[in-house]
């Protein structure tokens, strides 16, 4: 029987979206496939007929229909907005990205360290009112060189971040539940039960945690005491992970140096969000993944998979309401 693959990835970046290039691509590399290219809103009648189903986000309501469907994947590297129980349950495999999230992120984890320690952001707020503003970034500027990065939640993203802040000469300490053995000159691995002694010692920190219920406000006023003097902390992770109030908190009395902040409570934030407003706050709108190469990744990474599935093989980046939180890959 014909496998039949329904692939809605729409999006209003082109970036994000599967061009035709792609979709000839996947016909020519699996010519007894059938691909059909979908709108979000034909995707409840046409996944009726799918085995197969890739896509940025799923609804529950689809499970009422399709009997077929056995694989689900989407290219995003998080599944917090995808029904994981109960497509366990229904016995329909989903399965997430990886490995294509970490250039991306790192260019952007690494611009956001850099706006802090050049003093690029302080600059920016500054030539409009100031005549000249040297004494200010001489007094608040710092090195990289030498300091210490910790990233929580440190999978493949984390460690493409490392060889990155390890080449500007930074020590970078990883938080991870199950840390790998240790490599000479590499990352220093602690367990996340350990998190705060390492927070303590770092200048810099990037928290990558994934949304579950183990994470949720993980960074709260505890932790950010733990933090280091002076410490700039940057989150590419999920907002639900951090407790905002304990973040303005620790800005405002001295506790951290800086924020940015690529997730927020609110998508887009109030116009009167603290947030928004906050002199040592840098927001960016969810684009830390940004990358013109995104897509040419995603689909090299599904292709694989589905070699795998047809030769009924394990899949990669298989998701279970057990292990669907932690970036572990």
């Amino acid at each position: 029987m014909t496998t039949n693959v329904l692939i809605s990835l729409n999006s209003p970046y082109s970036f994000w979206q599967l061009s035709g290039r792609h979709a000839e691509h996947l016909r020519s590399a699996f010519p007894g496939v059938r691909f059909r290219l979908a709108e979000e809103h034909d995707v409840p009648v046409e996944i009726r007929a799918a085995d197969v189903y890739l896509g940025w986000a799923f609804n529950t309501e689809w499970l009422k229909a399709p009997a077929r469907l056995r694989w689900t994947a989407t290219p995003s590297a998080g599944v917090d907005h995808w029904p994981v129980a109960a497509l366990d349950a229904a016995g329909i495999t989903l399965t997430r990205g990886y490995g294509y999230h970490g250039q991306p992120m790192t260019e952007h984890a690494i611009g956001l360290l850099l706006g802090f320690s050049r003093g690029l952001f302080e600059s920016s707020r500054l030539q409009a009112r100031s005549v000249w503003w040297k004494d200010d970034l001489a007094a608040s500027f710092f090195d990289l060189y030498g300091q210490t990065l910790t990233i929580v939640g440190c999978g493949s993203v984390g460690i493409r971040l490392a060889e990155v802040a390890q080449a500007l000469g930074m020590h970078v300490i990883g938080v991870r539940r199950e840390p790998p053995p240790p490599e000479p000159g590499g990352i220093e691995w602690v367990p996340a039960h350990c998190a705060h002694e390492a927070l303590a010692r770092s200048r810099a920190i990037v928290n990558l945690l994934p949304a579950t219920d183990g994470t949720r406000g993980f960074f709260d006023e505890t932790t950010f005491k733990a933090c280091g003097p002076g410490a700039v902390f940057i989150n590419l992770g999920r907002a639900s992970t951090v407790d905002h109030d304990a973040l303005l908190d620790a800005l405002d009395h001295g506790r951290l140096a800086g924020a940015a902040l690529d997730v927020q409570p609110h998508k887009p934030p109030e116009l009167d969000d603290p947030l928004r407003h906050h002199p040592q706050i840098v927001l960016t709108p969810k684009s830390a993944v940004f990358s013109h190469a995104y897509m040419d990744r995603a689909v090299a990474f599904f292709h694989d998979n589905l070699r795998l599935f047809l030769a009924n093989q394990p899949l990669n980046g298989a998701v279970t309401p057990t292990n669907g939180g932690p970036r572990d890959h």
